[in-house]
């Protein structure tokens, strides 16, 4: 994405809509708005947008039938889906799809911005796996709030199955997990993506050694022992970006 991004906004909701190409474009950005998947699909027609920040849930036609719609009239714009509800499946759906990610309203609107951003660097899907639901649940909120989108797994079962229906660019993955450990599950995700970049995760230094030698001559990206700071988890993810 070169010089000033242009944004569509589209939502139902009149005030959301006006007010998010309000702060964007007080933000640099060349944004406009409309209510309806219709006129979205008509403004697609229009021009050429960079990103489409659009509501999943409206009537007439909703998000997800105006984005397959303007697919296939600019199959490059990168559409960000904005919803009111966490554990929306029409939302999981079309993020198989191959969609960037979902925005939660409220929404803090600086997210926005960096998902706007990094959606023009051509977008960094993470995927988070963990038997620790607050360590994923806390990488996951870190992660969206530097604007990446990030699915998780507890177990290699879920992994695999996250990783056949989207390819991730960055996984992260715990060394010391039950009953399958990290270095396995690390190998069969390589098996179903050669290029995905892996970090393992090692709570236990001297008992998990050899899990950790093992992962590193087959080739993983890095590792971090847990408990590890956000901002070298960050480093991690943009090294790996600016090596691309």
């Amino acid at each position: 994405m070169k010089g000033i991004a242009s944004v569509l906004i589209v939502d139902d909701d009149v005030n959301f809509c006006d007010t998010t190409v309000d702060l964007l474009n007080e933000r640099g950005f060349d944004c406009v708005g409309v209510y309806s998947g219709t006129e979205a699909i008509n403004k697609a027609r229009e021009t050429d947008f960079d990103v489409i920040l659009m509501d999943i849930r409206m009537p007439v036609i909703n998000g997800i039938e105006a984005h397959r719609e303007i697919k296939k009239i600019r199959p490059h714009t990168e559409i960000i889906f904005v919803t009111a509800y966490r554990m929306d499946e029409l939302a999981r759906g079309v993020l198989r799809e191959g969609e960037y990610g979902v925005v939660h309203k409220p929404s803090d609107i600086e997210r926005v911005v960096k998902m706007i951003k990094r959606s023009g660097e051509g977008g960094t899907l993470i995927l988070a796996v963990d038997d620790d639901p607050y360590t994923f649940e806390t990488l996951k909120d870190h992660f969206e709030e530097e604007g990446f989108f990030v699915t998780s797994a507890l177990n290699g079962e879920e992994a695999y199955k996250v990783a056949r229906e989207r390819p991730h660019e960055i996984i992260f993955i715990d060394a010391k997990l039950q009953p399958v450990n990290g270095l396995i599950i690390y190998l069969e995700l390589k098996n179903i993506n050669p290029d995905v970049k892996v970090v393992m995760m090692l709570a236990y230094k001297k008992e998990m050694k050899n899990v950790l030698m093992q992962a590193l001559e087959p080739g993983a990206y890095a590792y971090l022992y847990k408990p590890f700071s956000i901002d070298e988890v960050i480093q991690k993810i943009e090294s790996i970006i600016s090596n691309r």
